[in-house]
């Protein structure tokens, strides 16, 4: 009987925990985000009565969390399982959905670059459509309120987009006690309140313009485009770390792939 020493009769475990380490974290994060998804759906009782979602006209931010959620726990299971089992489909599906992901972005940066104009009207027109959907959703309301008092902005150009939502509008004949105002968000803040004004911008473009001095007048789409400049290096150091961690989650799926490969290999 003769036997047969290989050089590698197993798979690397520095490579193998490496590439679990690495995919828990998105299994267990992505497993989060799903729960919160669901559980903002259930608060808003859109699981009890699922044709919400399809009569809503903004944006439901719970999407862009399961969405998430769904796509990060995806990777982190097929990472996770794949680099335990050594199943060399996983890895693939893995890596090779990490590099459509990479892909998508790069293709994504680039056609922001060369059609600025086109990007500048889209981003424009989906920020109006919101401000019409306003009051239909509470995390819609929540996020554009944030956005607002985070860039003390208002409205996608100017306070008076706020025509667009049939409660703040100043035309037609209803009578909503919001009407020629803005949401509390647009309102400058005064340090000395302590409890948040939620009826500081009642009535406020009855007024000239002129007279705007307790709300922002800047639309958030140019305090976007003031900000970008400045911040520029924070943007590409984003984009770059992200970057980073996608061609390391490949390199160990690859990495693990071929160590797999060439096991097998030698046992045949």
């Amino acid at each position: 009987m003769h036997y047969y020493r290989y050089e590698s009769a197993e798979v690397s475990c520095c490579f193998k925990y490496l590439m679990f380490s690495y995919n828990i974290i998105f299994w267990l994060a992505g497993a989060a985000f799903i729960a919160i998804g669901f559980w903002a759906w259930s608060e808003k009782g859109v699981l009890l009565d699922l044709t919400q979602v399809t009569r809503m006209h903004g944006l439901d931010p719970v999407w862009m969390v399961l969405v998430v959620g769904a796509i990060t726990f995806i990777l982190g299971f097929a990472g996770c399982v794949g680099a335990l089992r050594e199943n060399i489909c996983l890895l693939k599906f893995f890596s090779g959905l990490i590099g459509f992901i990479f892909f998508l972005e790069l293709t994504a940066a680039v056609l922001v670059v060369v059609f600025q104009g086109q990007v500048h009207d889209w981003i424009n027109d989906f920020f109006l459509n919101n401000i019409k959907a306003y009051r239909d959703d509470i995390d819609l309301q929540n996020l554009i309120d944030s956005l607002q008092r985070l860039n003390h902005c208002c409205g996608a150009q100017e306070p008076n987009d706020w025509d667009r939502n049939v409660y703040f509008s100043c035309n037609g004949t209803h009578r909503s006690r919001e009407k020629c105002g803005v949401p509390f968000s647009c309102c400058r803040k005064d340090p000395a309140d302590t409890v948040i004004n939620t009826q500081c911008g009642y009535d406020v473009r009855l007024k000239s313009q002129g007279d705007w001095m307790d709300i922002y007048t800047k639309g958030c789409i140019p305090a976007l485009e003031d900000w970008l400049p400045g911040n520029m290096y924070t943007v590409a150091i984003v984009f770059i770390v992200i970057s980073l961690l996608q061609m390391v989650g490949i390199y160990l799926a690859r990495t693990l792939i071929a160590d797999i490969e060439k096991v097998k290999f030698n046992f045949h």
